[in-house]
This record gives C-alpha cells, structure tokens and sequence, in this order.
C-alpha cells in the first residue's frame, strides 16, 4: 500500500463500504498495539468530537412575510422575550446565544444570572416548541405593520441557519481563583483561595487538537454540527495560530478556533443546549465532531495525542482576565485534570469540566455509524486556516481617547 491516500481514494472506499473508520478512542489502542506506521496504512478515517458550552454562537432566522409587510429590521424584535438582532432585512434576524432578556427581574435569579437566554431559544426552536415572536416597527409605505404577537415554530419558518462565529477553540485555560471571595464567571464559580479548578476541553477527543497545525481542516471542511450536518465556513473569531507549541504541535494553550455553519431544522436538542452560568448570563452548548482522514504517517502522528499530552495553562481569573496578560501560575497536563485533582502552589485542588467527555465520545461513535452507513462524506477544504508561522494574529482591543464633542 501506497504510503499517502487521498480523499476521493478515502471517499470511494466510504460508499464501496470498505473504508476503516476509528472512534479517537479506537485509534489510540491500535496505536498502542501496532504502532503508528501500521495504525497509518490500516486506518482510513478516525472521529473526533466536542461538546461545551460555546459563546460564540446563533441562528439566522427567517419568519416570512405578514401580510400586510412588516419591516422588522432596524425594529425591535423578541423571542420568548429574548432580544434578537434585527439590522439585516425585513424579516431576517439573528439570535445570539448569549442574548438576556432586558429589564426582566422575574428572570434573574441572581446578579448576572439568567434563567433563559438566546441559547434557550435555540434550543426550544431544535425541539421543536412553539415560541413567542414579539415584534415593533416604524412602518414605511411598503412595509406598513407596525406590531406583531404570533407563535412560530422551526417547522413553519423558511430558513433557520445555525452560523456559530468561533467554536471547538484549540485547548483553552484552567480557571482558579486565589482571591479571598468567591468569584462568577464563563468558567463556572470559582471558589476563594484555590477552592477548585475548572477546565474546559475534550482533550484528546478535541478535533483541532487532533490536527493541530490545520492539514486537514479547513474551509468546506464537513462536519458533525448540533446533531446534523454542518461546515467550517471560515476560521474562527480569535482564531491565534502563532502560540507556544510542545511536541507534535500541540498548543501549550488557546489556539486555534472554527467558525461553522448548518440548517438548524436538521439539528437535534440533544446537541444543541441551552446553557446558563451563575452570575455570568446564558450561553449555547454545542456538539461537533470532525472526521480526521489519515492521509499519511504524519497524520496519524498528530491523531494519536493523548490527555498527558496536552498541557492547559492556569489563569487567576481574580487578576489576569479578561485583560490579556501574558503567562499563568503553572500549567497541568488533561490527565492529570481529569484525575479530579491537580497541586497548585503546593496545594491539592479539586478540578472539574465545563466540557462533557462522555458527550464528546458519543459524537465520535455517531460520526463513525454515519460514515459506515454511507450516510456522511467527507469533505476536502477548498482552503486551509492559517497556521503556525503565519502573521495571523490575536489582538487585544487598542483603546484610543475619545474626544467628546
């Protein structure tokens, strides 16, 4: 056998029924038992998957025409009382997943902390529930209706695009709190005095960190998104390929990011969830898988990273964030976060993920099904993500006085 494979080769083994696909987990005991060059010629594709809580995302939303028109754009527009974007057209919107009610005390049950959010919405929309459009105009000669109160519901309305602007972020920090009071943030609570750490990635499972350095994923790459099946459309918002890397390219930190794109109506509820942090506000959980084609021996390099391989960086969220500052108080491999317990400044922590592995290794066995049952391609980037050497950059906002008139 030929030392390189490519997709179409990949592809028409796929429909022929021949092709061998390998959950991540799969992957790694082959390694172990014949080595990468073996693991390299045997195996055509393995699977990788995520699942966690992703800020970064919403839904394009297109109601129809009422009759007569109505020009929601540049309106006020409510789902379920949750406000969403409407400056595109008339009645095209956008729900963000982070999105709160305003001024709605019955709602929060603490500073910051909402019951329901735009990642609520999403998810009752992918379930199918009926939900509350509340709309207000100004009203034009063409589009005369000023107000509208009616229920819709995914299956009535004309398109529902999931268009997540970054996503499956490339490892990302472990969150500690040495302060003396307790703190509220997108990484959960974070006890005083080192009380416990929280981390969120699928480690090893995790698709970027199954391709670190962006081979194979990229633009039309093909995916497993929310239960359906998505594409990258771009790299991801703070995509920062340029970080410090350890052996086999792997990010000693956030790296990289994807930024994904799919019909919501093919979607399922049980991998798009409605999320809601104390004292932060609401976000979207989201389910994605990737399949990895090993298309060389430096492919299957990169796919058989482990947890002990892959390093995430302790941040005092009590000081160092949201400001970007550079270095963390030590860093700790996903084996060792995964154990329930790392030693920070001397002192044993408590660890827990923000991410779901068990869900993460459910995706790499649907992906693997829907492959073998011909029911899923995959899909050749038409460009590559800009990588390690690049001058791809994440920037911190540049501040400037302003002049006030």
């Amino acid at each position: 056998m030929k030392d390189e494979k490519t997709y179409e080769e990949i592809n028409k083994k796929i429909e022929e029924g021949n092709a061998v696909v390998l959950t991540k987990e799969e992957f790694l005991k082959i390694v172990e038992e014949k080595g990468i060059k073996i693991a390299a010629k045997e195996v055509d594709v393995v699977t990788t998957g995520t699942f966690g809580p992703m800020c970064s995302s919403g839904a394009f939303l297109n109601f129809g025409h009422t009759k007569p028109r109505m020009k929601m754009g540049g309106g006020t527009v409510l789902l379920n009382g949750v406000p969403v974007y409407t400056g595109i057209a008339a009645v095209d919107t956008y729900v963000g997943a982070t999105a709160v009610p305003v001024n709605d005390p019955t709602n929060m049950i603490f500073p910051g902390e909402f019951k329901y959010g735009g990642g609520h919405v999403i998810h009752d929309l992918v379930a199918g529930k009926d939900v509350l459009l509340e709309a207000k105009a100004y009203g034009t000669n063409c589009y005369p209706r000023k107000t509208l109160e009616t229920w819709i519901n995914i299956k009535d309305i004309n398109e529902a695009i999931l268009c997540n602007p970054r996503n499956a972020y490339q490892n990302y920090n472990c969150a500690v709190n040495p302060s003396n009071k307790t703190i509220y943030t997108y990484m959960g609570v974070l006890k005083p005095n080192l009380g416990n750490a929280n981390y969120c990635s699928a480690a090893q499972l995790s698709p970027l960190l199954n391709d670190p350095l962006y081979k194979t994923i990229g633009i039309g790459t093909r995916i497993f998104l929310g239960g359906g099946i998505g594409y990258v459309y771009w790299n991801g918002t703070q995509h920062n390929p340029n970080v410090t890397r350890g052996p086999n390219g792997v990010p000693r930190g956030g790296a990289g990011t994807l930024a994904v794109v799919g019909d919501l109506k093919q979607m399922s509820p049980d991998w798009l969830i409605g999320v809601s942090f104390l004292g932060y506000g609401a976000t979207l959980a989201v389910g994605i898988g990737i399949p990895i084609p090993i298309l060389n021996e430096d492919i299957a390099k990169f796919v058989s990273v482990k947890d002990e391989d892959i390093f995430a960086q302790v941040v005092d969220y009590s000081e160092s964030y949201p400001q970007f500052v550079p270095g963390s108080l030590c860093e700790v491999n996903y084996k060792e976060l995964k154990s329930g317990e790392v030693t920070i400044r001397g002192k044993k922590v408590p660890t827990s993920s923000l991410s779901s592995y068990p869900k993460a290794r459910k995706i790499t066995q649907l992906l693997k099904k829907m492959i073998d049952n011909k029911k899923f391609m995959l899909g050749k980037a038409v460009q590559l993500l800009p990588s390690a050497g690049s001058d791809y950059t994440c920037k911190p906002l540049k501040e400037r006085p302003v002049n006030k008139r």
